[in-house]
């Protein structure tokens, strides 16, 4: 009989279900009835505490549409991970103790960079692990897409849309805040999908002088209003500059509630123009998982089952180049993958006289 533990950590996303049936058809395809799956519940937060519950085949029937985590989540940061809990509990034996009570041939992870983190900690510390990536933000590093990604950018999208009918009709300056806070990549899609004509993201602080310009150079041509897609961890070169204690201190003491907030004032002192500010937030992580986010988190639910079945532990399922591979979790933990501001993509936007703050 093998048994599989399966536990989702960190930020929800749509697929997550998804991924899960995908590991579980595979491995129920394969063994039958001699396999067993528990789930561990709220994340590496079950794994350490002990709470956990044998699933059954019906469990996984159904979910490939649903939103969330039938798991549920928590947030455990890696870096705290060795340090004893409130009550001196150690962290990481407790994972390991809970692993080896409940029998476990292997590990199913599905997280985002920090859960992936540790998930590589449990791998060398001899745990067989096998792993999935999932994230809105796309910025796990050796797969070129993560499920909950384009679901996410359907959202943003949407929102943008439904602003351009309001900044039409009123003939204000609207900001829409996506989701990001270190990198830029849904920001960036949504933002070219919904007619953006200023695109900011973390990745390139901006010069809130060529935000003016390019807000004053549509109002020459005639165009009333302006849309910006504005990623929330967008930083201005000027904050780029100052040290991380220093730029801590400075949000501190913002009146601001986001750099959004921060840069329609400055519009508005600067060209009287009236601005609205809309922040979609959490709405971009809800809903059903789009068809693209259900195909590819099967397909790597499937290729992480096989893994499992070929003993080969210690790896995440990634998508490069079209396909499917297991990329060793000791060269993606730790590595954040931004957007390239040398790609394609970006001289494409700028072609495009999209502004890009720069």
């Amino acid at each position: 009989m093998r048994k599989i533990g399966f536990l989702t950590s960190g930020g929800d996303c749509q697929a997550l279900n998804a991924a899960m049936r995908g590991v579980a058809k595979t491995l129920y395809h394969y063994y039958g009835k001699d396999v067993e799956i528990y789930g561990i519940l709220d994340g590496y937060k079950g794994l350490i505490y002990g709470n956990w519950k044998k699933m059954k085949p019906k469990d996984f029937s159904g979910i490939l549409t649903v939103g969330g985590t039938i798991l549920g989540t928590s947030r455990q940061p890696f870096k705290l991970m060795n340090v004893p809990d409130e009550n001196g509990l150690d962290k990481v034996k407790a994972m390991k103790s809970n692993y080896k009570k409940m029998d476990l041939d292997c590990l199913v992870i599905l997280g985002g960079n920090g859960t992936q983190k540790t998930a590589n900690l449990l791998s060398q510390e001899g745990l067989n692990v096998v792993s999935l990536p999932k994230t809105i933000d796309n910025d796990i590093w050796a797969t070129d897409m993560t499920f909950g990604f384009h679901s996410a950018v359907e959202i943003a999208t949407s929102a943008i849309d439904c602003i351009h009918t309001t900044a039409a009709s009123h003939g204000r300056v609207f900001i829409v805040e996506v989701m990001g806070h270190k990198v830029g990549w849904l920001t960036l899609y949504a933002g070219i999908a919904g007619g953006a004509d200023i695109i900011l993201i973390p990745e390139l602080p901006y010069d809130p002088d060529k935000i003016l310009s390019a807000l004053e150079a549509r109002n020459k041509e005639g165009k009333d209003f302006s849309i910006l897609a504005v990623a929330e961890g967008a930083i201005s070169k000027k904050d780029a500059a100052l040290s991380k204690k220093e730029y801590k201190a400075k949000k501190a003491k913002s009146i601001y509630p986001s750099v959004s907030y921060e840069i329609g004032a400055m519009i508005e002192k600067k060209l009287g123009q009236e601005v609205r500010i809309t922040v979609p937030g959490h709405t971009q992580r809800g809903g059903s998982p789009c068809p693209y986010d259900r195909v590819l988190s099967s397909r790597l639910g499937a290729a992480a089952g096989k893994l499992i079945i070929d003993k080969k532990y210690g790896y995440m399922s990634a998508l490069v180049n079209g396909e499917i591979v297991p990329v060793p979790l000791a060269d993606v933990a730790g590595k954040l993958k931004g957007v390239d501001t040398n790609s394609s993509i970006i001289k494409e936007i700028q072609d495009m006289g999209i502004s890009l703050g720069v």
